[in-house]
């Protein structure tokens, strides 16, 4: 319904907002992540929104950037998972970091985020798989060969190596290379 608002910052009270426009002062929602790049009071200010209707409110929640909208609008596809819930991770989490994990299926990193246990975090990868670390990888800059590197990855954290240890390995590897061969390189370099 409103897609997106440009006006005049009057207020920061995080998480919250309040953008004037022309008058009309809207109250709006944003992950810390969008909120740390607001420019000062008084100055313009344009956010891509999501509005949220439920029984007892209405909620306008903005983002600075497409990708951290689209990444709120999966989270709250997920079973259990609602709009503050979806706005603590996206301000725990940068776009690229959610990617990354969905894609090494990390739930470690998702627990880390204050409301996140580990079966949400499980089923945050399950749901996000195929979604957003394709997806969202993809505007936050990820290399085309992001799926093999996943899976490297993933096989060497179950081989028993740190997580530090793996994406060190995985980084040192050539772009290109396939799942197989990347492991056998990435074993070789971590036996050094």
């Amino acid at each position: 319904m409103i897609g997106r608002l440009t006006g005049t910052l009057s207020e920061k009270n995080p998480p919250q907002v309040l953008v004037d426009c022309q008058g009309v002062g809207y109250e709006v929602d944003v992950p810390m992540s969008t909120f740390f790049n607001l420019p000062g009071l008084g100055d313009k200010v344009s956010l891509l929104t999501h509005f949220v209707v439920r029984e007892d409110a209405q909620i306008l929640f903005g983002f600075g950037t497409a990708g951290e909208r689209e990444a709120f609008r999966q989270l709250i596809k997920i079973s259990g998972v609602g709009p503050r819930t979806a706005l603590s991770v996206l301000s725990g989490m940068s776009v690229s970091d959610i990617a990354q994990a969905v894609t090494a299926q990390d739930a470690s990193r998702f627990v880390k985020v204050p409301g996140i246990g580990k079966k949400t975090a499980e089923r945050l990868l399950l749901e996000l798989k195929g979604k957003i670390g394709a997806d969202l990888g993809a505007l936050g800059g990820a290399a085309a060969g992001s799926d093999a590197q996943g899976d490297i990855l993933q096989a060497l954290v179950a081989l028993g190596y740190s997580d530090k240890e793996a994406q060190a390995a995985v980084k040192s590897l050539p772009k290109d290379a396939s799942v197989s061969d990347g492991i056998k390189q990435a074993l070789k370099a971590l036996a050094r």
